[in-house]
Order: structure tokens, then sequence, then C-alpha cells
């Protein structure tokens, strides 16, 4: 099994990743992380910030000759922006001075809609700033460093991820299902939204215009859609070992992520059983790469039953609220007075859907690439390969008895 840990301020020198439980033998390929970076800093509606760092990793650990050794994989990222920390900081306030006898700037106007007042009261900060550098998005940088290894595992079986933005604000696509893998795989790499409907694109960039020139911000939703996953990763004999809930947390822990849903998500709410279970059909056609040799005429269940994949194309919806930082601020207290007074404003993006989008490919990885170690549970990728085509060919042998 997986497990990863990241340390690092969007202020400090560098951004740490640990991986543990990747298996030996894997070939690494450094510029694949380096693409998944950039794609990251992307995206119609970004801040300064993503002109000012290019971000690359660098492994620390774990890697020998480009191929893994078993042992933690060590991932740093250089904080660009750095020396500029150095030199200036936004200054709401100069607390007396400190032991050293240097002043302190701090932040005390927490922003409504980020971790700012409760990360003070949990921890006792006098200064926010402690709070928001840490649980500011730029800790996503790792994250999606991580998710380009998990990725890489996933290829080792022919699995692939790719994603879709279906809506900024009020402008939607009108059904995300209806958008195939290979519909989302084809969206050019340069698509200022990446979503598949040029025109819709177009109505969703005014909108994030219109934020931009209101002082305001935006919120959207993507999709990302996961293909050739093996049946049978996940389980449904204890609740925290289903995949729909280890996904859900996943993604739920990205920064201003608010809801999640499996499939047809939301939607199965408000429709009849006879309208949303999935229909299993004698095949017709190519026998499946899955080895599972039935027909779904459709896929309202996003490729997980039970918590358990099911062979069909995995399919998870990310709806990300508007961001915390307005250039017109909300009204907030100043902690240091207990005044009204505007809430801070720090650099950030009018909106960042697309880069979200991103993360969350790179969390999916992550959970599946952890699934999969603990399915095909293995120390080297030549085993885990060995094992996962076994279990491929006693399921393939398996129906064609049926």
């Amino acid at each position: 099994m997986l497990r990863f840990l990241t340390a690092g301020e969007s202020h400090g020198k560098a951004l740490v990743a640990i991986l543990e439980g990747m298996p030996a033998g894997l070939s690494l390929d450094f510029d694949a992380v380096t693409a998944e970076l950039r794609r990251r800093q992307g995206g119609y509606g970004r801040g300064r910030r993503m002109a000012i760092e290019s971000d690359r990793a660098e492994a620390l650990s774990g890697v020998r000759h480009g191929k893994t050794t078993g042992g933690p994989i060590a991932l740093m990222i250089p904080n660009k922006d750095w020396e500029n920390w150095q030199k200036t900081m936004h200054v709401e306030a100069v607390q007396p001075p400190d032991a050293t006898g240097s002043d302190r700037p701090v932040v005390t106007r927490p922003r409504p809609g980020h971790a700012d007042l409760a990360g003070v009261v949990k921890y006792g900060h006098d200064d926010i700033r402690n709070v928001l550098e840490r649980a500011s998005a730029r800790e996503t940088a790792a994250r999606v460093a991580i998710g380009a290894l998990s990725r890489q595992l996933l290829a080792a079986v022919g699995a692939e991820i790719v994603s879709h933005v279906f809506s900024i604000g009020a402008v939607a696509l009108p059904d995300p299902l209806a958008v195939t893998f290979e519909d989302a795989r084809a969206i050019p790499a340069d698509s200022p939204l990446h979503c598949v409907d040029t025109d819709l694109e177009k109505a969703m960039i005014a909108e994030i215009d219109r934020a931009r020139e209101a002082g305001d911000t935006m919120g959207g939703a993507f999709e990302v859609i996961a293909r050739g996953i093996p049946p049978g990763l996940g389980s449904y004999v204890q609740w925290d070992r289903k995949l729909d809930g280890r996904l859900a947390q996943a993604l739920m822990s990205i920064p201003a992520i608010k809801a999640v849903g499996i499939g047809r998500g939301p939607g199965v709410a408000s429709l009849p059983g006879s309208r949303i279970h999935d229909e299993i059909l004698p095949r017709t056609g190519a026998r499946p790469a899955s080895g599972v040799d039935v027909t779904r005429p459709t896929n309202n269940a996003g490729g997980l039953e039970g918590g358990v994949t099911n062979g069909e194309d995995l399919r998870v919806s990310i709806y990300m609220k508007p961001i915390a930082t307005l250039m017109k601020p909300l009204r907030s207290v100043d902690l240091t007075t207990m005044e009204e007074s505007p809430a801070a404003i720090e650099r950030s993006d009018v909106c960042a859907v697309p880069a979200a989008a991103v993360v969350a490919e790179a969390m999916v990885a992550f959970v599946l690439a952890d699934a999969l170690t603990e399915k095909f549970g293995a120390d080297s990728v030549e085993e885990l390969q060995t094992n996962w085509k076994a279990f491929r060919d006693r399921t393939s042998a398996r129906f064609a008895r049926s």
C-alpha cells in the first residue's frame, strides 16, 4: 500500500513530499512529472505567482539510475518565490519586538471561507500568516508530483486518467456524463479552461472576466475519468476500505473542494432506480480488457459498485467553491482590536478550476495506485504485473466458462 506526506509552506524554501510503498523497478519519467506540474500552473484566471514559479521536482531518495528502489521516495520542489519573501512581506500590523529585538509583520484580519480564523483558534497563533501559508494551495504542487509517479505505476497495468471542466459559475454542460474518455483526452493542451465545448468555454471565460472586474472570484466543477482500471479494486467488507469513500476523502482534502460525486453524483437523488442502475447484458463485440465479459449500456455508477471497481470507466465529479481571497474583500474582524475591518488581501487567483482538475487527477491516481498495490501486493513492478495478469486471466476464464 502507498502513503505520502507533504511538508513546506508557500513562503518557504521548498515543498517536500515523501511517498512510501512504491514497488521497486519502476522506470520513472521526470519530464512527465514536470509536464504535470506545468499543467497545474495553467488555466484561465490564474494569478501572478504562476509567472514566477516554474516547478520541477527533484528526487532526493528512493530512485537510482532512473528506477524506483522500493525505499521511500522523497521529492523536493523549490519555491522560486522564496527570495521575494525575504525582502518584502504584506504588512498588516507590526507586533512589539520579539526576543531577538526585531519587529514582526503579522496578518490579523481573517478571510471568510479560508482556514485563517479556524487555524489561529486551533493552534493559538497570533499571526494568521502561520495558517494561510500552510493552508495555501501551493501545497498541491507536491500532490501533483506524487500523483505523476502514481500515474506511471498505473500505466504499468494499462490505466490512464484524464479530466475536463464542465462548469464555471452558472455556465455548465447539460450532461457531463455525455463526455467520453476520448472526448476529454482530445482536449488541446493549450485549452484555456480544458472544456470539451469551445463555445461554452468562451462563455465561461466571460464569467471569469466579469468576476475579475468586480474584484470577485469564481468556482466551478470538473470530472476526472480513469480508463483501464482493473476490476476488484477497493472492497465492500469494511467501511474504510470502500474505494468511493477513499476517493471522496482524498478529493475533499484539496483546498476549496466542497463536494464530490461518483458517476451521476447528485443526480441519482432525482431519478427512479430503473433509470439509475446500470443493466448487465451479454457481451456484444470485442472482449473487454478488464476480463469482465459483459456489456453495460450505461455507466451511471461511475465504475464503482459497493465500493469496488467493476471494470467500467471510473468517473468522479468534483465541485470547487470560489477562492476565498477577494480583491474587494468581505467584512471581517481585526483580531488585535476585535473591531470590524475588511478581510486581508493576499496574492491570489480569480479562478483556479482547471488547476484544481489537475490536482484532482493526481489524487485519483494516488488512491488508485494505492488500491492497485493493495490488490496485487508486490515488492517489485514485475511481480505486480505478474499478479495482475494472473487475476485478469482467471477473470476472463471464469466468464468464458459461464
